[in-house]
Parts: structure tokens; sequence; C-alpha cells
């Protein structure tokens, strides 16, 4: 298994066999719901990949339908014959930039690709009443290697009904707060709780880059935590896991 950091909440994963894009964000702005007065970000350095300069993707891997995950103006540079696993939201994003091949999957439901990869999708932050995203469960059918990401704040009690135990957990560290939907982004204590729920042997911090915003939004968000807070939380609960930080550009070999 492979892991690399492209920014935020972007990865390129190595498993099966299988290069997976996953929540690509590749070219600037990113502005949510087309309003940049709301929400407008750029990368502060040149993202790692572009979408000439990727490696060969057999799959994309789409955990929301909103932009800092699906984001238009990187999807519409992506050929779009390639599979795409995507929310419920996300799948249609991808549908009406005219992805040709896309699979929904709604919590708990399960993909199998080429029979060596086998993608389960697990319930994730509500966005809003009633709309609930994806985490993700990635299990190598052949080795039987397990991957787990989530970039925003999952249900643990539903999470732990099904999962017990991974060997790679991807989520944030660094909660945030937001006006009117308070926490959806998930800090050192409750990513703490991830790590007792699922005992990885590594776990590797997301939704973090070196990105400038602007517009009404980022005034008003709070962050709580940092990778050092964590780390320390990590250290001190007697757990195995390993706490990997990569940077940019940078690929894990686990």
């Amino acid at each position: 298994m492979k892991l690399t950091r492209i920014d935020l909440n972007s990865w390129i994963f190595q498993i099966a066999g299988q290069t997976i894009l996953v929540d690509p964000w590749l070219v600037d702005p990113l502005v949510f719901y087309g309003q940049p007065w709301l929400f407008t970000a750029y990368h502060n350095t040149p993202v790692a990949f572009t979408p000439t300069t990727l490696p060969p993707i057999d799959l994309l891997l789409i955990s929301q339908g909103l932009d800092d995950h699906c984001h238009k103006p990187t999807l519409e540079r992506l050929d779009r014959t390639i599979p795409a696993i995507a929310s419920p939201t996300a799948a249609k994003v991808l549908s009406s930039l005219g992805y040709s091949n896309i699979t929904s999957l709604a919590n708990w439901q399960e993909f199998n690709y080429q029979e060596k990869l086998q993608i389960t999708a697990v319930p994730g932050a509500e966005i809003q009443p009633g709309q609930e995203e994806n985490g993700y469960l990635l299990k190598d059918l052949t080795s039987g290697e397990t991957l787990y990401y989530e970039p925003h704040l999952p249900p643990l009690a539903k999470v732990k009904q099904k999962i017990d135990t991974v060997d790679v957990a991807i989520a944030p560290v660094i909660g945030q707060i937001f006006p009117f939907l308070g926490q959806i982004i998930m800090g050192p204590s409750q990513a703490l709780s991830l790590a007792q729920t699922l005992k990885p042997r590594f776990f590797v911090p997301t939704t973090t880059g070196d990105i400038r915003a602007t517009g009404i939004l980022p005034m008003f968000v709070r962050s709580i935590g940092s990778i050092p807070e964590f780390r320390d939380l990590l250290a001190k609960s007697g757990l195995d896991t390993q706490l990997l930080e990569p940077e940019p550009g940078q690929t894990l070999e686990i």
C-alpha cells in the first residue's frame, strides 16, 4: 500500500494494484457554491500534481458533493471515462460533468473492483439534515490490507458497528467549527476516539494544507487543536498506533 499526499483532502492511494485519486483539488481557485464572496481558497505553494502531471489513474474516489471534495474545475480537466466511486451527492455532480462510469454508494454499500479491491461506503459527516456523506473503507482482497478514509467528523457509534480494526486510518486531527453548522471536522479528542475505535497501525492526518482563504465564511470558522496536541494524546493513550505526517507530494509506503 502506498499513500501520496497532495494537499487538503486530496490523495493518491495505491492499493490492490490500483491507483486511486481521492477528492482532488488540483487547480485554483476553490469556490464554495459558486459564490466567491462566501469562500474562495488558493494554494500558497504550487500543488504537488496538476491534471496533466498525475500518474495514470484507475479510479476516482469522491467522499462528498461539496466543492472542497468534488471540485468541478479539477474534474473538468480529468479524463471523464475514469471509473468513479462517489457519494450520492457527488455522483450527481460527476454526472452533470459528463462522467460516464459512476458508481454511487450510500452508507454501507459495497463495490468490488476487478475482484481485487473492495470499497465500502462508511457513514460520514452529516452536512445538513438528511445529507450524510461518505467515509470509505478500502480492502485489498488479496493481502487483506485495509485503509479507512474520513475527511470530516464520522458518527463513531455507526462506524464501530461494522468495523473492528484497520491497518491505516486517514482522518483530520485539527477541528473546525462553522457558524450555524457547529463542529463538522474532528479535532484531536475526536481523532483519538477514532483511533481507539479502529486501532489502526498507522494514523495519517488529512484536511490540512498551506492555503489562503478569503470571503465571509473564513472569518467565522474557528479551529480546534493541532497535530502536536493529537500526537501527545496518542502517545499517552497506550495505543500502538504510529502517527505519520507526510509532506505534500510525499509518498508513504506501508
